[in-house]
């Protein structure tokens, strides 16, 4: 039987946060199942900012996305230019690789445009919670593992 849990925060432009997941025994997995973002000022003008969810540290925040990476769990991009509001109807637009199980930390990282700056944005996930047995635990333990490398 699954269970959802959620976490909210407000994360600082060029940030990165450590959510804690990690168990003893690695046999609670999570997916992610939502995933939203919304600035901390709505009608700021000019501002870009790439929120992503990562299963390891991504060290230094980027604004750059690459689908290629494993490490990459979710990744969402807000803009708004001028006062006019233009990705406004995108912040839950978000991509969630949702077949990824995790059993370790995960964090958030937040890294504004070339163009414009943030004042920093509210973000909002899901995670469906799953027992995993002891195979499942040390593979996903061993991901993270050699993800680590």
């Amino acid at each position: 039987m699954s269970r959802i849990v959620s976490f909210r925060g407000l994360i600082a432009d060029a940030d990165v946060e450590r959510i804690n997941l990690h168990t003893i025994d690695g046999k609670t997995g999570y997916r992610i199942k939502k995933f939203q973002v919304m600035p901390n000022n709505p009608t700021a003008d000019n501002m870009e900012v790439t929120i992503k969810i990562y299963r390891i540290h991504p060290g230094s925040p980027t604004n750059t996305i690459d689908f290629s990476d494993n490490t990459l769990l979710a990744a969402a991009y807000i803009e708004n230019h001028d006062g006019t509001s233009s990705g406004f109807s995108n912040f839950t637009n978000a991509i969630i690789f949702d077949n990824s199980m995790v059993n370790q930390d995960i964090y958030v990282s937040s890294a504004a445009g070339a163009t414009a700056g943030s004042d920093g944005v509210n973000y909002y996930f899901e995670l469906e919670q799953v027992a995993l047995d002891l195979n499942e635990a040390t593979v996903s333990t061993l991901k993270n593992i050699r993800n680590n490398d």
